[in-house]
C-alpha cells in the first residue's frame, strides 16, 4: 500500500471535486449542446461584455491555451457569439452575446445553481472560507487562478 503524503491527497483530491464537478456540470448543459468551456465563455461575456479575443482569453479559466478563438469561432458558428469589427481599425474586434446567447446564458446560471446548491449541502456547516483561503493561496500562483482572481475584480493580481 502506498503512503500518501498530504500534500499528494490535496492534489487529487482537488482534481477527483473539479472532475466530478465538471462531470455534473457538463450533464446539465447537454441538453443546450453545451460544453463547460462554452458555458463558461458565454457567463464570462454576459459579466463583461464587449470584449476582444485577447481581454476574453485573460477571464477564463476552463481554456488553458494563450488565446479560446476555436471555442469562439464555434459559438459563433451556433449563433450564440458575434464579432464586430471596429469600421476605424479592423484589427479590433469585439464579441457580444447575440440574444439566443443572452437567453442559453439564463439556462446555464439555472443549472450552475442547481450545482451549487448540491454542493453547499456536502460541505454544510463546514469551514468554507478557511478552505476558500488556502485553495487561493495555491491558485494564484497560476494563471487559471489569475484569471479567477481577475473576473472577481482583485486588481492585486490582475496583472
Amino acid at each position: 500500500m502506498h503512503d500518501m503524503k498530504p500534500i499528494e491527497e490535496f492534489r487529487y483530491l482537488i482534481l477527483a471535486v473539479q472532475r466530478e464537478g465538471n462531470r455534473l456540470l457538463g450533464a446539465g448543459l447537454r441538453p443546450l449542446g453545451l460544453t463547460p468551456s462554452q458555458a463558461e465563455v458565454l457567463r464570462v461575456l454576459h459579466d463583461h461584455q464587449p470584449l476582444t479575443l485577447s481581454a476574453l482569453g485573460r477571464l477564463l479559466v476552463c481554456e488553458t491555451t494563450a488565446s479560446p478563438s476555436r471555442l469562439v469561432d464555434r459559438l459563433v458558428a451556433q449563433g450564440l457569439v458575434e464579432r464586430t469589427t471596429d469600421p476605424d481599425d479592423r484589427r479590433f474586434v469585439t464579441l457580444t452575446l447575440t440574444a439566443e446567447g443572452r437567453r442559453l446564458e439564463r439556462e446555464i446560471v439555472a443549472i450552475e445553481d442547481q450545482l451549487y446548491a448540491s454542493l453547499e449541502e456536502l460541505i454544510a456547516g463546514r469551514p468554507l472560507e478557511e478552505a476558500l483561503a488556502l485553495l487561493r493561496s495555491v491558485a494564484n500562483a497560476f494563471p487559471s487562478g489569475e484569471a479567477l482572481a481577475r473576473r472577481k475584480g482583485d486588481t492585486s493580481l490582475a496583472g
